[in-house]
């Protein structure tokens, strides 16, 4: 049985609930979130995709959250936490979720945990955290050692997966480039902040028993088939 397919056998009928997928620059944790996706059809909710999405389209809350930003002023939680609420109220949510960037702070955190047991009461799922971990060291490779061909878009790493040239992009031969913050002094200031603003997230479903780690420096697919695997032991206890 291939590891995909095993994946499939563990995750198969189960019903994920909210899930807050945590991980720090590098750790892949997009990657996984496709992956969840695509195995339950449940939606990654993206905080940033929302604030997009809301100003694209005008809404109360889209101008709301542009005339702050615009005036220079903190945009308050009560903002970001109606952009979740109504996400989260839409169709496709009902059997789970996959939240990427929120909640970042513990107030984040409680108001969630308060709002989904409001919606949905004592027999609903409450959200449980699952962290993706990998050493500095390694993240500091994957991501300085980041590079990417300006008109193909295809990423490489120069020591995880360079191009067959250095320097250049295997489909037109552009030189490659290294986006401005994929740099250690960028990525130092982001560590910083991710520590900061996740550990007492972190603290806060740890304590309600609600969290689990996996090792995020193994093969793709063993790290989802991790990820499975603490949440079903997550949504048993």
């Amino acid at each position: 049985m291939s590891q995909d397919e095993m994946v499939q056998e563990i995750g198969a009928g189960f019903v994920p609930g909210p899930v807050l997928l945590l991980g720090a620059p590098g750790v892949g944790k997009g990657t996984q979130a496709q992956r969840l996706m695509e195995l339950w059809g449940i939606p990654q909710i993206s905080t940033g995709d929302l604030i997009r999405d809301n100003i694209r389209l005008g809404t109360v809350i889209g101008k709301r959250f542009k005339e702050l930003v615009d005036a220079g002023i903190y945009v308050p939680d009560e903002v970001v936490n109606q952009m979740v609420a109504d996400r989260t109220a839409e169709r496709d949510c009902e059997r789970g979720f996959i939240l990427d960037g929120y909640p970042r702070t513990l107030g984040q955190a409680e108001w969630l945990d308060s709002f989904l047991l409001t919606k949905h009461g004592e027999a609903g799922l409450p959200l449980v955290a699952v962290s993706v971990q990998v050493r500095y060291d390694e993240l500091l490779r994957r991501v300085t050692g980041r590079r990417v061909g300006p008109g193909s878009k295809r990423i490489y790493n120069i020591y995880t997966n360079p191009p067959v040239s250095p320097g250049v992009c295997d489909v037109d031969g552009e030189p490659l480039v290294q986006r401005p913050d994929d740099t250690e002094e960028v990525f130092a200031e982001r560590m910083r902040v991710f520590g900061e603003q996740t550990a007492p997230v972190i603290d806060h479903y740890r304590d309600l028993g609600r969290f689990e780690e996996v090792d995020g420096e193994q093969a793709v697919e063993v790290v989802t088939e991790q990820i499975v695997a603490a949440l079903r032991r997550l949504r048993t206890r």
